[in-house]
């Protein structure tokens, strides 16, 4: 290549350079918790910033290729990211003055390592260049993972950017000092902290609904912890974070492989990962967006037509992770396949697989937790079993179709526990009354009956084209939430906390449904304008979780 032909390419790299800082800034900063020195720092900031740069230069001729062939597109599309983009650092410096809650540092380069990390992305700009030049001598665009992301470009960078928003909520919600269950939501926090991230993985509660959830999540955490210099906690909370945004991304690939249109996948997936379901649950540890993950995954697979064993392995991961959620898979199996053959190949193998999988959990994680057949052990469940009412009910509807999705103001619980407890649903505990949160800000009542006309809207259509379209999916995500209505129509203290498994399935059915309008501009605008109350709206749920446990947490060390 001559020199003539490298000058705008230059000035491309130049400002691609200078756009890739701030990820690399705090890409390093992240890894400084474990990689310190000021050799380490300068290593690592290299071939980072020298991929940033590479990126963002790869990322500029997308966008100018975006206006050249679809301006108005590109606009609204530009107005979703740089929303996103202006949600990370917002929700930021919502949690920065919560100091012994937040820990800042986490995400930054001490002062003393600046000058290392400077001169190293001055080094990394002739790399980038010859990452460039080396790209274009080999083809890389031929390659089976640069495909990937160019094919996936819209649903990595928008599950990027949640993860970012998740990872800052899982490095405060997850802290040792958070040393009790039931805080949020009714999640078991401090146990999923414990058997994930620690030595201790016993389950305290003696439970048999999670027959191999060990021998499924602790490898994962390992693997992460490698990268970590074996830190595992901080390994356990980046999972949760990097399981949140895969949730995203899988919703944004099922809407783009059957809707067609790229930015109404991109507001889909975006309205997903705003949800107030995905910025609770992608925050905290629990198991629900494992489950959620593995729901997706199995629909993924059936969309692409996978193989049988594929589907198999989907589902004995749901059913190890938590017994009730391998009854998704069937659900999905059942309405999409409609081949009553393979789905009794299905679960015969499942079948026959969980017991093995289950007697190797306990032999790697000995008296971890009872095997799923002892019934004995289901006793310890009756806290959490209600009898059905009609306020049961609907207060339960509330909380699948609109507090999922649009979050409220949460309860405030103080009962004497070591901590305020922060719910969205209190079931009728000792005789007191039954609670569920309200909307009590303009933003949350607007919001909510948008929801609620979006809601009505996509049930019309789908009632409209019920007899000219393939119903299977449809099918699955009705059945789906049904059956897990009728499961914590008598379950559950705090039902919000089984949000995970339903979410996604109202929204694909909404998705699938509103799929004659996503080529209509106004239709678009509209849920463009919605997505953006949302992300002004939900992360006041973030808000209220602090204030409320800021005065019972102690800061620990976390360095």
């Amino acid at each position: 290549m001559s020199i003539h032909n490298l000058k705008p390419i230059n000035k491309r790299l130049l400002l691609a350079w200078l756009l890739g800082i701030p990820l690399s800034y705090f890409t390093v900063g992240y890894l400084e918790n474990f990689y310190r020195s000021s050799l380490e720092i300068f290593l690592l900031t290299l071939p980072i910033h020298a991929w940033a740069g590479f990126f963002a230069y790869y990322l500029l001729g997308k966008i100018l290729h975006a206006l050249r062939s679809n301006r108005t597109d590109a606009i609204l599309s530009a107005v979703l990211y740089v929303a996103l983009l202006l949600f990370v650092p917002a929700v930021y410096g919502m949690a920065k003055p919560f100091t012994n809650l937040f820990d800042a540092g986490v995400f930054h380069l001490p002062a003393g390592q600046w000058p290392f990390f400077s001169a190293a992305l001055v080094l990394a700009f002739p790399l980038t260049l010859w990452l460039f030049l080396l790209a274009r001598q080999r083809k890389w665009k031929e390659a089976r993972f640069f495909k990937f992301v160019d094919e996936n470009l819209d649903g990595l960078l928008i599950a990027f950017l949640f993860f970012a928003v998740y990872l800052i909520f899982a490095s405060i919600f997850n802290r040792p000092s958070y040393d009790a269950d039931d805080i949020f939501f009714d999640a078991d926090g401090n146990l999923y902290r414990w058997r994930f991230a620690t030595e201790k993985y016993r389950d305290y509660y003696w439970r048999p609904a999670h027959p191999f959830i060990l021998i499924i999540i602790r490898p994962l955490v390992g693997i992460l912890a490698l990268l970590f210099k074996g830190d595992a906690l901080f390994a356990a909370f980046t999972l949760n974070a990097l399981t949140g945004a895969l949730c995203v991304f899988l919703v944004w690939y099922f809407v783009g492989n059957s809707a067609g249109n790229p930015f109404y996948a991109r507001l889909i997936a975006a309205l997903f990962g705003a949800s107030s379901t995905q910025l609770a649950f992608g925050s905290i540890i629990e198991s629900y967006i494992y489950l959620s993950a593995v729901a997706l995954v199995f629909l993924v697979l059936l969309l692409k037509d996978k193989p049988l064993y594929m589907q198999v392995i989907a589902g004995l991961v749901a059913f190890g992770i938590t017994i009730s959620n391998v009854g998704q898979t069937f659900i999905a199996h059942f309405f999409v396949k409609r081949n009553l053959r393979q789905i009794i190949v299905y679960g015969l193998i499942v079948g026959v697989l969980v017991v093995p999988l289950s007697l190797l959990n306990n032999f790697i994680y000995p008296n971890s937790q009872p095997y799923f057949w002892d019934v004995s052990t289901l006793e310890g469940e009756g806290h959490n079993q209600f009898p059905p009412t009609l306020q049961r009910a609907e207060y339960l509807t509330r909380v699948i179709t609109l507090h999922s999705f649009v979050a409220p103001e949460p309860l405030v619980i103080r009962d004497g526990w070591p901590f305020p407890k922060v719910w969205m649903f209190r079931a009728s505990i000792k005789k007191d009354p039954m609670q569920l949160a309200n909307y009590e800000t303009l933003l949350g009542d607007g919001l909510a009956l948008a929801w609620i006309g979006l809601l009505a809207l996509g049930g019309a259509l789908f009632l409209k084209n019920i007899f000219k379209q393939d119903n299977g999916y449809f099918l699955a995500f009705i059945f789906t939430v049904l059956f897990y209505f009728a499961l914590h129509l008598q379950y559950g203290k705090d039902v919000f906390l089984y949000a995970a498994n339903w979410t996604y399935a109202i929204l694909l059915f909404l998705a699938l449904a509103w799929r004659e309008l996503a080529e209509k501009r106004w239709f678009q605008i509209l849920l463009l304008v919605f997505v953006l109350f949302l992300l002004v709206n939900n992360p006041q749920m973030y808000r209220t979780m602090m204030e409320i446990s800021a005065p019972s947490v102690r800061f620990p060390v976390w360095r």
